[in-house]
């Protein structure tokens, strides 16, 4: 039984030596693709700080005038147009929150 166990163990190692990966011989730089790359960029264009102060007043603003409007705080009760103002002014916010960068 004692050399059946060392025959297998002899057997593992040989298979675990052959079963190592070497590495690949370097073959310089990748070949070109077809696909297009588009260039990396030279520097990142950033939006003036005025952008994000106006984006994130309209989206509040509007949310605001909402929940006013629910709340009957605004001038002739629950009105739909102050709804309509409110959810206005908050797609105002999210088309300049779209020219962030």
């Amino acid at each position: 039984m004692a050399w059946s166990l060392s025959a297998a163990v002899t057997n593992l190692v040989a298979m675990a030596r052959s079963a190592r990966r070497t590495a690949p011989p370097d073959k310089g730089p990748p070949a070109p693709s077809g696909r297009y790359t588009p260039p990396i960029p030279k520097s990142q264009k950033a939006s003036p700080r005025w952008l994000a102060v106006v984006m994130f007043t309209l989206l509040l603003g509007g949310m605001l005038v909402v929940v006013c409007n629910y709340l009957g705080l605004l001038p002739g009760d629950a009105n739909n147009g102050y709804l309509f103002l409110g959810l206005g002014i908050i797609t105002v916010g999210f088309l300049v929150a779209t020219r962030y960068r």
